[in-house]
């Protein structure tokens, strides 16, 4: 399990809300946080899937994950 870094566009409670039943229902996803002080919206994620499979969630939630290497 790694802990993979996202730049995101998550703004608000509203936001994460709507993503948690993206990453909470998703196989592989352990853990996650929005840091929503950071400019960046930072999403991190304790997963086993790849950065793309994380990204690909969050888009299919309508939001943009970068991910930060």
């Amino acid at each position: 399990m790694e802990t993979l870094k996202f730049k995101t566009n998550i703004k608000c409670g509203g936001c994460v809300a709507t993503v948690t039943p993206f990453l909470n229902g998703a196989d592989g996803v352990e853990k996650w946080d929005v840091d929503l002080v950071s400019p960046e919206r930072v999403l991190e994620v304790q997963t086993d899937r790849s950065p793309e499979e994380i990204a690909q969630l969050i888009k299919n939630a309508g939001y943009i994950a970068e991910e930060i290497a």
